[in-house]
């Protein structure tokens, strides 16, 4: 199901990721280099999304809790063709551009939740799971489904350190949202140094011990194993669901598996042997090849056949209540 073109597009996020930090002079690299896979194959094997129509309401809502890693988002949404241009990647944390340093709702397209202090966005996952439940179970029916949409969030390791984080997903164990799915970028790495320093707690049995699922995919470059554990999660419809992805903080990086590629720009050097580590030019900045681009637009596509699928499942609802109405 992955080849070389999908390999060459997750390095892609890790690279116009990386340039963009760079030419900003402030970022953290860290998390889309390492998430790159698996934030890749959410985007291209299961979200359904419509670039073209990016507030669809029964979209699949993706929340990037860790919203420091906000370039991971926005290479995501440049390559699916959403309303964000290699342009506006370029002005990276500049004034007024379309890519703050923390992703913001309701500014940047496609982007569907405000994030940055960390664990509020597993708090607003956990809100829009809550919100897709009650609307389905006033609009479905029996024979067909207006409402089926599925919550995803990525998180990483101070996300599950911070209090409102624990509250929401013990709310959301409690209420067993099955359609609730948070990928866990786990690297061991903070930003002070290594995690043991200031966290130790067993995360598996805690999110069990609210009612989650929770599952483990131990190489975090291994894209077939992380579409097995999302199709096997979405299975799971009385569960929340944690899939633990163990990876490598900066991927490719000289100073990867380290701090020092958490919060700050690689370098020239570092972008260099990043770049050729990866096997890609080390010369040209924010190379982006249109065959990358064409595996996530195909989304658009299958997004779009849903969403004309969905108008006319709607427009059955409504002559089947006005015939309702006429006949009682």
């Amino acid at each position: 199901m992955f080849d070389k073109t999908d390999q060459l597009a997750i390095n892609t996020i890790r690279t116009l990721s990386m340039d963009a930090i760079q030419k900003a002079n402030s970022g953290h690299p860290g998390l889309p280099m390492g998430a790159a896979p698996m934030a890749y194959t959410l985007w291209s094997q299961v979200l359904n999304a419509n670039p073209a129509n990016s507030h669809w309401f029964n979209r699949d809502r993706f929340v990037l809790s860790a919203g420091h890693g906000s370039m991971l988002l926005y290479s995501l949404l440049h390559l699916s063709g959403y309303k964000l241009s290699i342009e506006d990647l370029k002005n990276f944390r500049q004034w007024e551009s379309k890519t703050p340093g923390h992703p913001e709702y309701r500014y940047t397209d496609g982007v569907d939740a405000t994030t940055g202090p960390l664990g509020q966005g597993i708090a607003m996952a956990v809100g829009m799971a809550m919100a897709e439940r009650h609307l389905e179970a006033l609009y479905n029916r029996d024979d067909f489904k207006v409402v089926d949409h599925y919550t995803y969030a990525l998180c990483g390791d101070g996300d599950l350190m911070e209090g409102v984080s624990a509250e929401a997903a013990s709310l959301a164990g409690h209420q067993q949202l099955g359609r609730l799915i948070l990928l866990y970028d786990s690297n061991d790495i903070s930003l002070d140094g290594d995690l043991d320093k200031s966290f130790s707690e067993n995360v598996k049995n805690r999110f069990e011990s609210y009612g989650w699922e929770h599952l483990l995919v131990k190489d975090g470059n291994d894209t077939a194993e992380i579409l097995a554990a999302i199709e096997k999660a979405k299975q799971n419809t009385s569960q929340p669901t944690m899939i633990e992805v163990k990876t490598v903080i900066g991927f490719g990086a000289p100073n990867a598996g380290t701090s020092k590629v958490h919060g700050a720009p690689l370098g020239a050097d570092g972008v260099k042997a990043a770049k050729l580590h990866m096997a890609g030019n080390t010369k040209k900045i924010f190379m982006c090849l249109m065959k990358c681009t064409n595996v996530l637009e195909k989304r658009l596509q299958n997004g779009e056949r849903k969403l004309k699928k969905l108008g006319q499942t709607c427009l059955f609802l409504i002559k089947q209540i006005i015939l309702s109405s006429l006949n009682s």
